[in-house]
């Protein structure tokens, strides 16, 4: 290729949008290969493309009734997308060849790179062959545009074309077989873009959704991730898809805390593999599903109502069968079922047969079963109500065997309803055969969401509820992100810790540390009693008996020490001491009185960087499996509503008469420590305040216990020695 030209590759790069714009919606499609080529003009044709086609291969005459072209260098112009389904080493040059000559783009079908033992090094190849000419994949199925008719696809599918002025889903995977899996659907989900990302060599999921975006008929965007490909890039992606008004629905593998190694704090382990991942997404605005069904749903819901104003839902049964169904999923999901006021419930009374008793979820039972103007005046009545979205519940007899005359009397009631009362609606099916695909597609098109399956149908709507107030509030600002320190972390005692919390303005009990039993008793006569004993370099006190309370008199203190400094000096307890040499204790002032006790604290994700973890705190902490992970920076009406959404929120709040807690000064304590972690965010490991205890309101916080562990090479102690009675930390 030495002394070619490259045409169509000079000029300054494009935006990732722009510069994918040829190989999402090309004109005209170079296909290079053999058999799997020869598959891709088969669904191009089976589609209705109607550009122009290029087979390459070195021997073939004719291929699909295409004359065929020997090399990439013969073809009469620059593709906008190539199909490359030829072996992974040919691939590379094959990419080196349509980079030159200006192609807008290729799929790259073949596998043996990354994802193979040998083939990282082959995968760099691929991508310095491409340049600034975009590829898809390697190991992947490529892409299908139902709007412009486009199948860079090797295998059959499911879908079907769109009107080009129509709108639809965009679906983005990293996996193949569930793209695949996802163009079988028969719940008549609007696809405009099928797109699979395979190995992300050159571009990851994030760029693609970004590009797909430019497409104003893509009414939501649906991705399935295995792992992010970049922070930045999903931040630029959120605030695009909020400009534009497309909500985004994540399925995101990974969600099982199964491989995840332990580390020292109660915070690494309560954080979970998954939870950097939900407080991303969170963040983002995005909402999260966990299956293809809700995936399918959530999506149909966007795609006819955009986002949810509230979580405020209205269902109608003719049935109170359906209606304990529907009441009893509803009361596990954040939806609410709000009761009709008097002038509402009269006004659905009026409607309905006297034995009808008019609640939400409202059985109208089967009075005016087969009447469309009988239904039409109750379903009106009933969506006027005080609702964000109104829903009846209805499930189709089988066509091959059943007339459906009186459903479809319903479902035109229904669609009446909600156009007169400007409600928008859903009609939802317990079960998915239950509602025909054609059917569904015509309530799509009267704008009304078919939604199959209640406890999916609820999580949708709930997705939805999320998105919207997602969009109402303030955008988020990025991550933080600074370049971590090479050193390797060290743990600090607990006294180190507490020192450098309180200077962060985290309140912290009176302490002095102790070399000896007699310097314990020295401090203890300092601080006043009662007072408490902690074995310095254990992590985990409680569970090796490194922690002596309430103790009062010197003879408590003494004997408490004694026993200390033989546990230090014990084979099982000292296997937990990664402090410097010298046993040492901590005598701090015992604190009474707290009504609560929290855990708050950091602990550092390779991709999200320190992850803020609020919850339950104790030493049961793992067990109560109740916390929320934020990530920097935070807001404090961030770890407000945190707090809010615990289990034990009642208890904060002052539960069965006792006194309410502080919160506000638990919040002030929460967000000095992810500041400190914001400001030490290049050597910070793991910061674990547990528990942090909480004092009756307008009485304060402190940090019972602190664990930390920094990159920094020197370990030695800035915490008050024993007898200074002046270098009080203050609380």
């Amino acid at each position: 290729m030495a002394g070619r030209t490259a045409r169509g590759s000079g000029g300054p790069a494009l935006p990732a949008g722009a510069r994918l714009a040829r190989v999402l919606r090309p004109r005209t499609i170079a296909v290079i290969g053999g058999s799997a080529a020869a598959k891709v003009i088969r669904q191009c044709d089976r589609l209705g493309f109607d550009g122009d086609i290029w087979p390459v291969h070195p021997t073939f005459t004719g291929v699909e009734g295409r004359p065929v072209f020997p090399t990439v260098a013969d073809l009469p112009g620059a593709p906008d997308a190539a199909f490359i389904a030829v072996n992974r080493h040919a691939t590379v040059s094959a990419v080196a060849d349509l980079a030159l000559l200006g192609a807008g783009g290729a799929v790259c079908y073949a596998s043996g790179f990354r994802e193979a033992p040998d083939g990282g090094e082959l995968e760099s190849e691929l991508v310095a062959a491409a340049a600034t000419m975009p590829i898809i994949g390697p190991n992947c199925y490529g892409l299908l545009n139902f709007l412009d008719r486009v199948a860079l696809w090797p295998d059959q599918h499911g879908g079907r074309p769109l009107a080009a002025a129509g709108r639809g889903v965009a679906i983005i995977t990293q996996s193949s077989n569930i793209a695949i899996s996802l163009t079988m659907q028969q719940r008549s989900l609007p696809v405009a873009f099928m797109v699979t990302a395979g190995n992300q060599a050159q571009l990851g999921v994030s760029a693609l959704a970004h590009a797909l975006l430019d497409d104003g008929r893509v009414s939501a965007l649906g991705l399935h991730v295995e792992a992010f490909d970049s922070v930045a890039g999903y931040e630029a992606l959120a605030r695009k898809a909020r400009e534009q008004g497309v909500p985004v629905v994540v399925m995101k593998a990974g969600a099982s805390k199964r491989g995840r190694a332990a580390t020292l704090s109660h915070t690494a382990s309560i954080a979970g593999s998954d939870a950097g991942a939900r407080a991303f997404m969170r963040r983002l605005g995005f909402a999260r599903v966990t299956g293809i069904p809700e995936l399918i749903e959530t999506l149909k819901l966007l795609h006819v109502h955009g986002p949810l104003d509230g979580k405020r839902i209205g269902v109608m049964c003719c049935s109170g069968g359906e209606a304990g169904v529907v009441a009893d999923a509803v009361d596990e999901t954040g939806l609410t079922l709000p009761m009709l006021g008097p002038d509402h419930a009269a006004a659905v009374a009026a409607t309905v047969h006297p034995l009808v008793s008019v609640a939400n979820p409202l059985d109208y039972h089967t009075f005016s079963w087969g009447n469309e103007a009988a239904l039409t005046e109750t379903f009106t009545a009933f969506v006027r109500g005080p609702f964000d979205i109104a829903a009846v519940v209805l499930d189709f007899p089988r066509g091959d065997r059943c007339r459906i005359d009186d459903w479809q009397v319903t479902q035109q009631a229904f669609g009446r309803a909600v156009a007169a009362a400007g409600t928008r609606g859903a009609i939802i099916a317990t079960l998915p055969e239950n509602l025909p695909e054609e059917t569904a597609a015509e309530l799509i098109g009267r704008g009304i969401a078919p939604l199959a399956g209640v406890r999916e149908a609820l999580g949708a709507i709930e997705c939805a509820v999320c998105v919207g107030a997602a969009w109402r509030s303030p955008e988020h600002r990025p991550l933080v992100s600074r370049t971590v320190a090479a050193t390797a972390p060290v743990l600090l005692d607990e006294a180190t810790a507490k020192t450098r919390l309180a200077a962060a303005g985290v309140p912290v009990p009176d302490g002095r540390t102790a070399a000896s039993a007699e310097e314990a008793v020295a401090a203890a006569e300092c601080l006043g009693a009662p007072v408490v004993l902690k074995a310095l370099g254990i992590s985990h006190k409680t569970e090796h008996g490194a922690v002596k309370l309430d103790l009062s008199g010197s003879h408590e203190v003494r004997d408490a020490a004694v026993a200390l400094f033989g546990a230090l000096r014990d084979s099982d307890a000292t296997a937990a001491v990664e402090a410097e040499p010298g046993a040492r204790l901590l005598v701090e002032r015992f604190e009474a009185g707290t009504v609560a006790e929290l855990i708050a604290g950091l602990h550092r994700d390779p991709l999200f960087g320190l992850m803020l973890t609020v919850g339950s705190g104790g030493a049961l902490v793992e067990l109560m499996g109740d916390s929320v992970t934020l990530l920097l920076p935070v807001t404090r009406e961030e770890v407000r509503n945190a707090l809010a959404g615990l289990r034990c929120a009642p208890i904060l709040a002052g539960y069965r008469g006792a006194p309410p807690a502080d919160l506000d000064a638990a919040v002030d304590a929460i967000l000095a420590i992810a500041q400190y972690g914001a400001d030490n965010f290049d050597r910070l490991e793991e910061l674990d305040v547990n528990p942090l205890g909480i004092r009756p309101r307008g009485q304060g916080v402190v940090a019972l216990d602190a664990l930390l562990r920094t990159r920094e090479a020197d370990t030695a102690t800035d915490a008050p020695e024993a007898g200074d009675c002046t270098g009080e930390t203050e609380s």
